[in-house]
């Protein structure tokens, strides 16, 4: 039976956000023989657990998960601030003009 190529996706996908992999490239742009400019490309490929255990983006991810909190708490008072004026102003008994 041969290995569907969804399976081999899902697969590849599974070890890279698990394991991660890193790819480096050193790269020399250059015209006639004469070097022009020169790259040292590196860059990791992994899930954000694996990159916090590794030490990486360890501070950006604080600050992105203080702020997802601080708006998440923002929402909720704001929210329990309308129900409150919606209680003030739905009152449900009538005016009596007199």
């Amino acid at each position: 039976m041969e290995p569907r190529r969804d399976d081999a996706l899902v697969d590849l996908l599974d070890v890279l956000l698990r394991d991660g992999a890193v790819l480096q490239a050193d790269v020399i742009i250059s015209v006639a023989d004469v070097p022009l400019v020169g790259l040292k490309l590196r860059a990791a490929l992994a899930g954000m657990e694996t990159m916090a255990e590794h030490g990486m983006f360890v501070e950006w991810d604080e600050r992105i998960r203080e702020r997802a909190l601080e708006r998440e708490e923002a929402e909720r008072s704001e929210t329990r601030e309308l129900n409150a004026d919606a209680d003030v102003t739905d009152d449900p008994r009538p005016e009596l003009d007199g």
